[in-house]
């Protein structure tokens, strides 16, 4: 009875706390309605006031797209993402904020962003031409990351506080394998792949890294790393060799150390640093600085007239799949709709897709594929690549007229593989579960990870995936008007940074987004443009509701395991294949 009570309460307690969400939910929207309605009828929402600084906090995940929900930036955990503010959010506001007379000058806040290189690299450059205006830009932490302190460095003046710390130590790749553990479980994967760089299936058939694999994560790592040690050398006139001889012997230890090899300009408290800002912008020491967030900059200097043509900018962000996907996911299907009424519509003069994917289903990057030559035909189509472009991701861009990369952007990765668990040894010797089967031919039953291939089996989905990459080495061939073998000859599952993908013609030109944008528009001889944003995001209410279970789930573990999330859910993106894969494996933490 005891026990009847508990669950009984409990039951109750779960309805009365869902009740209130959703109440919650409901007022949320229809304050969203309203909101969104008086924001459209005013032409500006926000404006700084004269002697401002824009204060900058990068700390966090930045998406490609900013995240806005119903409730503002109230914390609901896993009910609902807070609002925040995305790389095209962050680039227009600085470059808003460059000719704004009231902007003096910038205050960069950052310790440790959550981002991929290529990201960095965007907001890095957004801020250097910030600068060009002739404005400060001043930064501070308590502690700097690696990734954070290659932002900061182009600052004017770098600070640190005098009890803090900086990371000088280079890049490590981590790679987690899994083949002992299966098979002490007795679980066999069988693994189908093309490409000897395809290292998608090793952690699942090896226990270390395989000879190839480990040459391309040197090859890339070390291109990252060189491109920003050569970033920070040219921002703080310290050669890349002492940068590299501070990270070998750990030379940054103490502040002090910091300051001595020139990478701080002083070691101060953030009041010191209001201080400085103060004397900078000719204000007395009691004076107030008006500190303006991004956030609230956002709504500042709104366009009031009406521009017909248009640049249509496209977010492939996720992993591939068919189906429609969501915010955080390539559905084949919304991101075909997406360039099509982008194809089909008048006013669009040029698209831009961008294009941040490790790739995914090969069907669903060839049903993407199709879209995109059809786009290209009509109109200027451009790529722009943003962290991760590779396997599928590259599979849906090479049909561009032109592919920008970031030098720290990671490319390439042509080749497919596939896998099928053989569960039958696992549930017999380690659960007691056996399996007794009825076909009626002779291979009805394959692809089941009941049983074991059959030799005949494996050379028929060994086929298939040969197959697969012929028609994608095909494909990218055309796209980058080369043969066949010359992309054979790069591919094979090989990873590439951008900075040496365009050595070897998988990418046309080094930039961001916005020279993209630039290089779309001028192609369709525009200068008045307006640039819309698809696939429209998804309201987050609809989010919540048609991925509740799903979306719950994810935010929890990623709040309770960190970056080992990553390795939890690689295996869980084998558990779910289906069908041949063009995938990158960078679920590896790079730090």
């Amino acid at each position: 009875m005891k026990q009847f009570f508990g669950a009984f309460f409990g039951s109750c307690l779960g309805i009365l706390v869902t009740g209130i969400v959703m109440i919650i939910i409901v007022i949320a929207s229809v304050a969203s309605v309203f909101s969104d309605a008086i924001r459209m009828n005013s032409p500006q929402v926000y404006r700084p006031t004269e002697n401002s600084v824009l204060r900058i906090d990068l700390d966090g995940e930045i998406k490609e797209r900013s995240v806005k929900n119903p409730f503002g930036n109230m914390d609901l955990g896993p009910f609902m993402e807070k609002s925040s503010l995305g790389l095209n959010d962050i680039i227009e506001n600085l470059r808003k904020a460059k000719d704004d007379k009231n902007i003096k000058g910038i205050y960069l806040e950052i310790s440790d962003p959550v981002a991929g290189f290529a990201t960095l690299e965007e907001v890095r450059n957004a801020l250097i031409d910030f600068k060009t205006s002739g404005k400060f830009i001043y930064a501070y932490s308590e502690v700097y990351s690696q990734k954070a302190y290659y932002l900061a460095s182009m600052a004017d003046k770098v600070y640190l506080n005098p009890q803090g710390g900086m990371e000088i130590k280079g890049l490590s790749s981590q790679l987690m394998f899994f083949k002992k553990m299966l098979e002490k479980l007795e679980l066999e994967v069988q693994i189908f792949r093309h490409g000897k760089f395809k290292s998608a299936i090793e952690p699942f058939m090896l226990d270390k890294m395989s000879d190839a694999n480990r040459t391309q994560v040197e090859k890339y790592l070390g291109s990252l790393w060189a491109h920003m040690t050569e970033g920070i050398s040219k921002s703080r006139n310290v050669s890349t060799d002492e940068i590299n001889k501070m990270a070998d012997e750990l030379l940054i230890r103490q502040p002090e150390d910091a300051l001595t090899h020139k990478l701080v300009d002083e070691l101060i408290y953030e009041d010191e640093v209001y201080s400085v800002i103060r004397k900078k912008i000719n204000l007395g020491e009691s004076e107030k600085i008006h500190f303006v967030s991004l956030d609230d900059y956002s709504g500042a200097g709104l366009k009031a007239k009406l521009i017909k043509e248009r640049v249509a900018v496209i977010y492939a962000v996720g992993e591939i799949e068919s189906g429609d996907g969501n915010n955080e996911k390539i559905g084949s299907d919304r991101i075909v709709k997406a360039i099509r009424d982008a194809r089909l519509d008048p006013n669009v003069k040029a698209i831009v897709l961008r294009v941040n994917s490790p790739g995914g289903s090969a069907l669903a990057s060839d049903v993407i594929w199709r879209e995109t030559v059809l786009a290209q035909k009509t109109k200027p189509f451009i790529v722009s690549m943003g962290d991760v472009a590779a396997s599928g991701g590259y599979y849906i861009s090479c049909a561009a007229d032109r592919i920008f990369a970031q030098p720290n952007t990671i490319t390439g990765s042509i080749g497919v593989f596939g896998m099928i668990p053989n569960a039958q040894k696992t549930l017999s010797e380690k659960l007691g579960i056996t399996i007794d089967t009825v076909n009626t031919n002779k291979h009805s039953d394959v692809g089941t990870i009941l049983r074991r291939a059959t030799t005949n089996e494996f050379e028929y989905i060994q086929q298939s995936v040969e197959h697969i990459y012929d028609v994608f080495i095909s494909k990218v061939a055309l796209g980058r008007k080369t043969s066949k073998n010359a992309i054979d000859s790069i591919g094979q599952g090989r990873v590439w940074s951008g900075v040496d993908a365009i050595q070897i013609n998988l990418v046309d030109e080094i930039g961001g987004i916005g020279e993209a944008i630039r290089y779309a528009a001028k192609k369709a001889n525009v200068s008045d443009y307006k640039i819309i944003e698809l696939p429209k995001q998804r309201d987050p209410i609809q989010e919540l509701f048609g991925h509740a279970e799903e979306e719950m789930e994810s935010r929890i573990m990623k709040a309770n395991l960190g970056d080992q999330y990553l390795y939890m859910q690689q295996v869980k993106n084998v558990l779910n294949l289906k069908g041949v894969q063009a995938r990158l494996p960078f679920e590896m933490i790079v730090e």
